[in-house]
C-alpha cells in the first residue's frame, strides 16, 4: 500500500486587543463571547474525537486577554450589563443591551431559542427606530431572559454537552430567575478557566500542536520597511512618514514567544505570521528567533515559484525550506480552495454531503499528484462556526473522524510534516505579501491608512526621543520583557502601547475594504493606544489624535468597484475574494420599509467585467428565509435615461429585463441570471443596457409583497454606480 497522503489543520486563534489602554475596560465583548463559543469547543472537540489531530495557533494578545477573563479581573462593560439586576438599569442601559445582546447569527443561534426570537421581535427585529420605543416594553422578566438567552446562545456545543446548567437552562427556555442567571454566568467562568488547561492537555498527549503569530498581530513585513509594499503593489502610495523598524517586529515575535512559555511551560516551534504575511526579511527574523516553522497561502508560493498555476499545483503539496543565511526554516503553503471551502461554503450545506465533497477532493489530489506530500488546510479557527449547525461540532467531528479513519490520508502536526517530510526546494527568496491578493493592500495605500501609520511613526518618534530607556528597549529587540535592559516600569508600559498600536486590526477597517459597525469603535482604540504613548511621556496630546481617522462617506456609500469580476451566480459567498473588488453600498440605514425590519436589506454589491454586470443584495439574513413565497424584488437601473427593471421571485432563477415605456414596463429579450439562497446574486449582459464608460448607473431596489411595496432601498434617492468600462481593468489593482 502506498504511503498515506499527509492532511495538516491549522487553525488560527486571533481577537484585537479588545482592552482600553487608558479606562483599562474592554471596548467590545469578542473575546469572551468566543472563548465560551469556540476557544474551548475547537479543542475539545480534537479531544473527544479517536485519531484527531491539529494545530492550534494562538496569538499571544488573545492569551493575555483570556487570562484576564479566567481571573476575573476583566473590566467588560458587556457583562456587567448582563449581570445587572433590571431594578438598577437605566433607560440607557436597557437601550444598550437592546443594541448588543442581539448581536448573534438569527438562524443558528438565535432562533433555536423560541423565547430569544420572541424578545428579538419585542425589540423591532432590528429596526432601530422600533427598537428606541421598545425600552419601556422590557421589564424585568424580559430583561433577565434576554440576558440568559444572549450569553446562552454565545456557549458552545462542546460545553453544553459538559456543562449540564447549560442543557437545563435551554430546556427550562423562559421565565429566567437571577439564580439561574447566576448559574449561566458562573458555569461560563469554568469553562473560560479550562480552556488554557485544554490546549496544554492536547499538546501534551500529542493530540495538537500548539503554535503562535507575533505578539500583537502585526504585519511584520510593514514593520521591517513599509517600502516593501511597493513590490507587490508598484502603483500604490505608501505613508509619507516611512516605517521602517526590523526590531519592532523582532520585539513582537519574542515578546510573544516569551508570554507563549509563560503560560504553557514550552517554546513554540512554528507560526502563522499575521494574516499569513511574509517577506525576506520578516521570515530571517522569524528564523533567527528560533522558530522552525511557518505557514502561509499558496498564492505566495505562486508568486514565488514559477509555474505553479491552474492545473499545475503540485508543488503546492509540499513543504519547503526557507535558506536564511545558514539558518533554515520550514514553510508551509495552504490550500487556499480548502480552507474557504470550510470558512465559506459548507456551513450551508448538509454535514454528509460537505464531508464526502472534502473527501473526494483530498482523493483527487493523491490520484493527480502522486508525488504529494502534505495538503495544509489553514484558517480562521473561530469566526465561520455560528454558521455551521450545533456550532460546527457534527461537522469538524465528522470530518477528523473521516481523515483519521481513512487508510489514504493521515493527519499530523506542523512540526511532523517539517521534520519527516523531504522539502520540495529550498526558497533563497519569497514573494512579499499576504494570504489576500499575495500583497499588504488591506492594510496600506489608502489615504486612512497611511495617515494612520504617519501618526504611528510620530508616535514612535516621540517615545524614542523623549525616553532613553524606551530606545533602549527597542533597539534591544525585545521590548516591555528585555529583562537584560534596565527600564522603569512607564518606559515598558510605552513600548506595550507602541506595541498594541501596530496590530493589523485597525489597519483591517481603515479605507474601504471592509465596513463594519464597530469601525468608529476600532478606529478610536487605536488612537487611544496613541494617546496612552504620549500621556506616558507626560507631553502634549496632538490635537489630531482627538479627530476620527476613519471618515464618514455619503450615506450608505462604501466603495467604488476596483477591478473585474466574474463571481459564481450560486447564491453564496463562495469564497472571501469573491466580491472583495465589488462596488459597496451598506442599505441597513437607508431603508423605507413599511413593515418590520425582518424584510430589511444589509448590503448591495455591484461589479463588472467586459461582458456583464454583476449584483448582489445582502438581507438581516438569509434571504431565502426572509423572502417568502409571494414576495419579489424589484431592481431598477437608470441607464442613458432610460430605465430597466429585473424582477427577482423564490420561483425563478432567470428572467427577461423589462424597459420602461409610456405604457409601463415591457419585457426585452434580454435575459438575466439569478439565484437566491443566503443571498441574492445576479448578472446581466451590458449589452442589455448598453451603459456609457464615464457615465454613472443609477439603482434603486423595490421589496413587493402580495403585490404591495413594502419597502425601498435607498429610501430617498438611487444609488449612483459609477461604471468605468475597461479603464477600471487598465489599472487593476486592490487598494
Amino acid at each position: 500500500m502506498s504511503k498515506p497522503l499527509d492532511i495538516l489543520f491549522i487553525w488560527h486563534m486571533h481577537q484585537p486587543f479588545y482592552k482600553d489602554p487608558v479606562r483599562g475596560e474592554y471596548v467590545l465583548p469578542w473575546t469572551y463571547l468566543h472563548a465560551v463559543k469556540d476557544y474551548y469547543d475547537m479543542p475539545a472537540i480534537v479531544a473527544a474525537t479517536p485519531g484527531a489531530k491539529a494545530v492550534f495557533n494562538l496569538v499571544p494578545s488573545l492569551l493575555e486577554q483570556l487570562e484576564d477573563y479566567a481571573a476575573g479581573t476583566a473590566n467588560d462593560p458587556v457583562l456587567r450589563l448582563g449581570r445587572m439586576d433590571p431594578g438598577d438599569m437605566t433607560e440607557d442601559d436597557i437601550a444598550l443591551m437592546l443594541d448588543i445582546f442581539f448581536a448573534a447569527n438569527r438562524q443558528r443561534m438565535i432562533e433555536p431559542q423560541p423565547r430569544y426570537l420572541e424578545l428579538l421581535q419585542l425589540a423591532g427585529d432590528g429596526d432601530a427606530a422600533k427598537r428606541q420605543a421598545s425600552i419601556r416594553s422590557f421589564r424585568r422578566q424580559e430583561i433577565i431572559d434576554l440576558q440568559v438567552c444572549f450569553f446562552l446562545a454565545w456557549t458552545g456545543e462542546a460545553a453544553r454537552n459538559r456543562w449540564p446548567e447549560f442543557r437545563e437552562l435551554l430546556a427550562k427556555g423562559r421565565n429566567y430567575t437571577v439564580a439561574d442567571r447566576d448559574r449561566l454566568f458562573a458555569a461560563q467562568q469554568e469553562v473560560i478557566n479550562a480552556i488554557i488547561p485544554l490546549y496544554r492537555k492536547l499538546h501534551d498527549e500529542g493530540k495538537a500542536e500548539l503554535s503562535l503569530s507575533p505578539y500583537y498581530h502585526p504585519i511584520l513585513p510593514l514593520l521591517c520597511d513599509m517600502k516593501i509594499a511597493q513590490v507587490s503593489m508598484p502603483k500604490a502610495n505608501i505613508p509619507a512618514a516611512r516605517f521602517c523598524h526590523p526590531e519592532d517586529a523582532r520585539s513582537h515575535i519574542m515578546e510573544g514567544i516569551a508570554c507563549f512559555e509563560r503560560i504553557f511551560g514550552f517554546t513554540p516551534a512554528g507560526m502563522w505570521p499575521s494574516e499569513g504575511s511574509v517577506s525576506d526579511e520578516a521570515l530571517k527574523i522569524i528564523c533567527d528567533c528560533g522558530i522552525k516553522w511557518a505557514a502561509t497561502d499558496e498564492a505566495i508560493l505562486q508568486h514565488t515559484v514559477p509555474g505553479i498555476t491552474g492545473q499545475n499545483r503540485e508543488g503546492l503539496y509540499h513543504p519547503y525550506r526557507f535558506g536564511c543565511d545558514g539558518a533554515e526554516l520550514g514553510v508551509i503553503f495552504r490550500d487556499h480552495a480548502l480552507s474557504d471551502l470550510i470558512g465559506f461554503t459548507y456551513s450551508q450545506w448538509d454535514t454528509g454531503r460537505a464531508i464526502e465533497d472534502f473527501m473526494e477532493r483530498l482523493r483527487r489530489i493523491r490520484q493527480q499528484f502522486p508525488t504529494s506530500s502534505l495538503v495544509p488546510v489553514i484558517l480562521d479557527g473561530e469566526n465561520a462556526w455560528e454558521y455551521y449547525p450545533d456550532n460546527a461540532n457534527p461537522f469538524l467531528s465528522t470530518l477528523y473522524a473521516a481523515i483519521a479513519g481513512s487508510a489514504e490520508f493521515r493527519l499530523v502536526t506542523a512540526t511532523e510534516a517539517v521534520a519527516t517530510i523531504k522539502p520540495k526546494q529550498t526558497l533563497t527568496h519569497i514573494h512579499p505579501g499576504s494570504w489576500i491578493n499575495a500583497n499588504y493592500g488591506i492594510w496600506v495605500g489608502h489615504p486612512e491608512e497611511n495617515l494612520a501609520w504617519d501618526y504611528l511613526e510620530r508616535a514612535r518618534e516621540a517615545a524614542v526621543t523623549r525616553n532613553p530607556q524606551v530606545a533602549a528597549l527597542l533597539a534591544a529587540g525585545r521590548g516591555a520583557s528585555n529583562m537584560a535592559v534596565e527600564a522603569d516600569d512607564t518606559a515598558r508600559l510605552i513600548c506595550k502601547a507602541l506595541f498594541a498600536a501596530e496590530g493589523s486590526d485597525w489597519f483591517w477597517w481603515y479605507g474601504d475594504d471592509h465596513f463594519s459597525a464597530h469601525a468608529d469603535r476600532f478606529d478610536a482604540l487605536f488612537r487611544k493606544h496613541l494617546i496612552n504613548i504620549y500621556r506616558l511621556l507626560g507631553q502634549d496630546l496632538p490635537r489630531e489624535l482627538y479627530e476620527p481617522i476613519k471618515k464618514t462617506r455619503e450615506a450608505g456609500f462604501v466603495r467604488e468597484p476596483s477591478s473585474f469580476i466574474t463571481p459564481v451566480i450560486d447564491g453564496l459567498v463562495t469564497d472571501y475574494f469573491e466580491w472583495l473588488p465589488a462596488g459597496l453600498f451598506d442599505l441597513s440605514r437607508q431603508s423605507s420599509a413599511m413593515h418590520s425590519s425582518e424584510s430589511s436589506l444589509h448590503s448591495f454589491f455591484y461589479a463588472y467585467d467586459r461582458e456583464s454586470l454583476h449584483l448582489r443584495i445582502d438581507g438581516a439574513v438569509a434571504l431565502d428565509q426572509l423572502l417568502g413565497s409571494t414576495d419579489t424584488l424589484y431592481i431598477f437601473i437608470g441607464a442613458r435615461q432610460k430605465e430597466y427593471r429585473l424582477a427577482i421571485g423564490r420561483s425563478e432563477d432567470s428572467g427577461y429585463l423589462a424597459a420602461k415605456s409610456a405604457s409601463g414596463f415591457r419585457a426585452t429579450r434580454n435575459r438575466y441570471r439569478y439565484k437566491i439562497r443566503k443571498i441574492c446574486e445576479v448578472t446581466l449582459p451590458l449589452a442589455a443596457i448598453k451603459p456609457v464608460q464615464g457615465e454613472p448607473l443609477q439603482l434603486y431596489i423595490t421589496l413587493q409583497r402580495d403585490g404591495e411595496e413594502v419597502g425601498r432601498w435607498p429610501a430617498d434617492a438611487p444609488m449612483e454606480l459609477k461604471y468605468l468600462g475597461d479603464s477600471l481593468e487598465l489599472d487593476n489593482w486592490l487598494i
